[in-house]
């Protein structure tokens, strides 16, 4: 039996997606053709860049609800799996899934509809896994399974090698409490958790000993990780210990999350903790942070940054940005140009504001008109792509790890993809002097 993975939205969703393609590779499953697992760290449906001649007998979903046009794009994706994948299982899962199970059940008898923390179970057995989805039980009946090994065992295996990126990403924090305006993650996911101290490092430490040199932590709201006394600093001082080598990026955080002893811990390990940070702002404004709930002023984030770069003068800082958030004016957006510029930011990430049904935000009357978000958005790009010039040119001629992620390509401890020398093997973790 062959496989898909379409994989949609946050980097959460991407090591979700890693785990459950191990878990079908444990039953024997293949993928379909091993570039169906996109080395930018996104999985395509087979179809996507080919001709349709191989066909999974089961294709996976996971699907992203963020902002409407994201649950645009996993209708769309369920649609085209059905379409390209004739008589496969569609397994949705995620958090369109668990907005809308009925949407998506409604559109084929081929689709199944599955929550995020039943295939995170399931996918610790393969037979547990065949039992959940009945379609692919009556599969499996009639074949061998490979994963009769018991369930420790199987939990050794690591998603490293063909098809699974070279920055390893390790889940360690889900669910959000709080409740940004704008959003309605915190509804899917439900509240937030940790998973225990003691099984993260327990995996990191496996990963290291297997020669991965930079682990990704993620999490839905990272910062907020917590195990009895352990908070996000501590596991990573703890992680630290647990190898003398293996980078760790934090993958996002917000930043209410950023305390002192974060900052202090980034500043002291050499690197050891990349010197990059994912901190989004949302906004410029102070009014409309207000009205998006963020729990912060634009001067607060201003002074965090402040203290980040005298702490930390090599930080390289990538951001998200919403525009066109309902009642922006012309003021508001030019406030948050501002703020992007003193912030110095290396990428923005900039999000057109999409109404998503189910938010506050989107029963507002006072919408910005499309061509106004239109014309927002591409300024905010330019001035973006303008600061990331600028961050790479102070860059040039120093001296950074790079983590070679494919033949030729690598990334720098600050985010920068560059071109390296053939001689070095995909996941050597080299010092280089930035072209």
């Amino acid at each position: 039996m062959k496989y898909a993975i379409v994989n949609l939205g946050c980097k959460v969703n991407r090591v979700e997606s890693d785990d459950l393609a191990l878990s079908l590779e444990r039953l024997g499953m293949q993928p379909v053709g091993r570039d169906a697992k996109a080395e930018s760290g996104t999985l395509r449906e087979a179809g996507e860049d080919r001709c349709n001649a191989d066909l999974a007998d089961f294709v996976v979903v996971n699907t992203c609800t963020v902002t409407g046009e994201a649950e645009k794009k996993t209708r769309k994706a369920v649609r085209r799996a059905l379409r390209e994948h004739p008589g496969a299982v569609v397994v949705v899962t995620g958090c369109a899934a668990a907005i809308d199970a009925a949407v998506f059940e409604s559109m084929d008898e081929r689709v199944v509809v599955v929550g995020k923390r039943e295939i995170a179970e399931a996918s610790q057995s393969g037979e547990a896994l065949g039992l959940l989805i009945p379609a692919l039980a009556r599969d499996l009946r009639s074949r061998p399974l490979l994963c009769g090994e018991p369930a420790d065992a199987a939990l050794e295996e690591l998603r490293v090698g063909e098809g699974f990126p070279t920055r390893v990403g390790i889940k360690v924090q889900d669910g959000c409490n709080n409740a940004c305006t704008y959003c309605i993650v915190h509804v899917a996911r439900g509240r937030a958790w940790s998973r225990p101290a003691d099984e993260v490092v327990r995996e990191f430490a496996r990963y290291a000993s297997s020669g991965v040199n930079e682990v990704v932590l993620s999490g839905i709201n990272l910062g907020t990780y917590r195990d009895g006394s352990t908070d996000l600093a501590e596991l990573l001082m703890r992680l630290l210990d647990a190898s003398e080598t293996t980078r760790i990026r934090i993958s996002s955080i917000e930043p209410k999350d950023v305390g002192d002893r974060l900052i202090e811990l980034i500043a002291q390990s050499g690197g050891r903790i990349a010197r990059h940070l994912h901190l989004p702002l949302q906004s410029g404004s102070t009014r409309v942070l207000r009205e998006m709930a963020r729990p912060y002023s634009a001067k607060w984030y201003c002074d965090l940054v402040d203290r980040l770069y005298q702490a930390v003068p090599e930080l390289s800082l990538s951001t998200d940005i919403i525009v066109g958030f309902p009642g922006e004016t012309e003021t508001d957006f030019e406030e948050t140009t501002r703020v992007s510029q003193a912030c110095r930011f290396s990428k923005i990430h900039v999000f057109p504001y999409s109404k998503r049904a189910g938010t506050p935000a989107a029963e507002r009357l006072d919408q910005v008109e499309p061509e106004v978000k239109a014309t927002r958005s591409a300024l905010l790009s330019e001035l973006g792509a303008r600061l990331r010039e600028e961050a790479y040119a102070k860059r040039r001629g120093t001296t950074e790890k790079v983590l070679v992620e494919a033949c030729g390509k690598g990334m720098t401890e600050s985010y920068f993809e560059i071109s390296v020398s053939d001689e070095y093997a995909v996941g050597d973790l080299v010092s280089l002097i930035l072209p």
